[in-house]
């Protein structure tokens, strides 16, 4: 973040960060900054899983976390068409860098989820570049123990900023009344479901159907809305480049 506030204030135009653990190429910069400067995207970033023969090399733990790292990323940064989200390998345009609230953003390993979590704030466009990874003998300072709890806590206060500036305070829509009533459907009728299960197992007598269908209604009916919800927010992906947005109100 220090590197960006001092490129931004260099004038630059397309800030790029590459780790500096060895494992990328530094010659595939120029398939980084490609689809900013062609008006493609705002925020380009590395994807180790297009080619299906290199993931072999990748250690298998490292494969696990990514994919449940990647399914949680989707859900908190509202950006499904990503994977790879931990990957380090990044292009950003300097009109969007300027916007982000640098002091706010996650420091150590949360640094790229977080990042996406905060373009999408902004609606910034965002899009994977293939890439191979290369691993050598190097120990990972990554313990998936000792990261998963803030992880958790990290996602699931971005997931619900995110619902809250999008279908809330920015914008108004059908989905951001799928979301709360499947929700409250769906616990009604759990909780309903519930109490009646129990107490028939200790009574020793069989629920009545009536009261079995009273609690799968709202169960079937908040599961809809909240596949709906999610059909929706899959579909609201940013995609029209905000630099471009900026540059054209700016004229």
């Amino acid at each position: 973040m220090t590197g960006y506030r001092v490129a931004i204030a260099d004038g630059a135009e397309v800030i790029v960060k590459v780790d500096g653990d060895g494992q990328m190429d530094p010659s595939l910069i120029s398939n980084f900054i490609e689809p900013i400067l062609a008006g493609e995207a705002d925020y380009t970033k590395g994807n180790r899983f297009f080619n299906l023969e290199e993931i072999r090399a990748m250690p298998k733990i490292r494969l696990f976390g990514n994919a449940v790292l990647s399914f949680m990323t989707k859900l908190s940064s509202g950006y499904w068409d990503l994977f790879d989200p931990t990957n380090g390998y990044t292009a950003i345009h300097a009109d969007v860098a300027r916007h982000l609230p640098f002091e706010k953003i996650s420091r150590r390993y949360f640094f790229e989820t977080d990042m996406l979590f905060r373009l999408n704030t902004l609606r910034a466009v965002v899009i994977d570049v293939p890439m191979d990874a290369k691993y050598g003998d190097e120990v990972s300072n990554l313990k998936v123990s000792k990261i998963l709890g803030e992880f958790l806590i990290k996602h699931t206060r971005n997931f619900t900023k995110r619902i809250f500036y999008n279908y809330y305070l920015r914008d108004m829509s059908l989905a951001s009344i799928e979301l709360p009533l499947g929700l409250l459907l769906l616990m009604s009728g759990g909780s309903f479901g519930a109490y009646h299960w129990i107490h028939s197992l200790q009574e020793g007598v069989a629920t009545p159907a009536g009261t079995v269908m009273l609690a799968a209604l709202p169960i079937l009916m908040g599961t809809q809305l909240i596949l709906a919800f999610l059909g929706y927010d899959i579909a609201n992906v940013p995609r029209r480049p905000i630099h471009i947005l900026r540059r054209n109100i700016k004229k």
